[in-house]
């Protein structure tokens, strides 16, 4: 465990895909502090789980609680015989979701800022407009959401979203849900990464691989499918930053050529994100990271300062905007 976490395993049963029970893990930074009135939960995207401390000390140097999710199947949350991240269903992570909102909620009553990353900012999009249509937002104190390169469509060449290229992934993910459709590549995106390719982050490689975990036709289908339902057009029901780079560079495996995708989105297309990001909801704010890689915050040192500038710009409003409803809401 990173010294001065905790973390909390908990239980959430059979997996309907027939991989064993399946359980989930929420990690805080620190000791819980029963008089903070704002927390943040940050929830990882594919081949990823919780290790960035220094973003975790960013948020708490602002006032937040920090606590993170690894998602069922994932990092912390993975066990012998499961398919790592493998789901035919995103809206299965509403239950963990919740059980961590839960479990924070036993630390003290805070307002919940939500963040997401990638696929994680696809998963808590969808979660969010489900939570306010069932008239939940108020009650569990979610007044704010931080998107951090989210995954709205599918990357690549124009045909793979056409709706019979949608049909051929779901006929092939009913009948072989765990065929590879892409198998973890040599590396390029993670060679920028981690020390031990001349990066700057230290984590698990088993948890977080170089080349990625292979992508299956069940788990595309479930992208696709929550892709869809976000394209119609969301609500999440509280303001919401988005941050992307300002461009998007081709991922290059040979180790010469690392140096073209150190400064832009070697992952997803930026363009598809600014297309897509007015269907999230009302209030969002969206900012471009000069240089930025997929995940701003493991940008180069000055992108990543930039994508920190920015975020706090936004939490200057945000915790602005909170103080009165905290007030108010510990008085009544």
């Amino acid at each position: 465990m990173l010294p001065g976490y905790w973390q909390q395993t908990f239980d959430l049963g059979p997996d309907p895909d027939c991989e064993g029970d399946l359980v989930a893990t929420l990690v805080r930074r620190g000791e819980p502090d029963p008089s903070a009135t704002h927390a943040v939960l940050l929830v990882h995207g594919f081949t990823d789980y919780f290790f960035n401390t220094e973003q975790a000390d960013h948020f708490a140097a602002r006032g937040f609680t920090v606590y993170a999710l690894d998602q069922h199947k994932c990092g912390r949350s993975w066990r012998e015989g499961q398919t790592p991240h493998f789901t035919t269903d995103l809206a299965r992570y509403d239950t963990e979701l919740e059980r961590a909102l839960d479990l924070m909620a036993e630390d003290g009553r805070s307002n919940v800022l939500i963040y997401g990353h990638s696929t994680g900012g696809l998963i808590v999009a969808l979660w969010l407009d489900r939570v306010r249509r069932r008239g939940e937002i108020r009650r569990r104190r979610i007044t704010g959401l931080v998107l951090n390169s989210p995954w709205l469509d599918l990357q690549g060449p124009a045909i793979l979203r056409t709706a019979p290229a949608g049909a051929a992934i779901g006929a092939i993910s009913r009948i072989r849900k765990k065929r590879v459709l892409r198998p973890p590549t040599e590396g390029g995106y993670g060679a920028t990464l981690h020390k031990e390719y001349g990066g700057e982050f230290d984590y698990n490689l088993a948890w977080k691989p170089i080349g990625g975990f292979p992508v299956t036709f069940g788990w595309l289908h479930a992208i696709r499918r929550a892709q869809t339902k976000l394209h119609r057009g969301l609500d999440v029901g509280v303001p919401n930053l988005i941050l992307r780079s300002d461009r998007s560079v081709r991922e290059v495996i040979d180790p010469a050529k690392i140096d073209e995708i150190q400064r832009g989105d070697a992952v997803l297309d930026v363009k598809q994100i600014a297309r897509w990001a007015g269907c999230i909801g009302n209030r969002s704010t969206i900012v471009p990271i000069v240089d930025a890689k997929h995940d701003v915050f493991l940008s180069m040192p000055d992108s990543r300062r930039s994508a920190y500038r920015a975020l706090d710009q936004w939490l200057d409003w945000y915790l602005a905007d909170n103080s009165d409803a905290t007030t108010q809401s510990e008085r009544g």
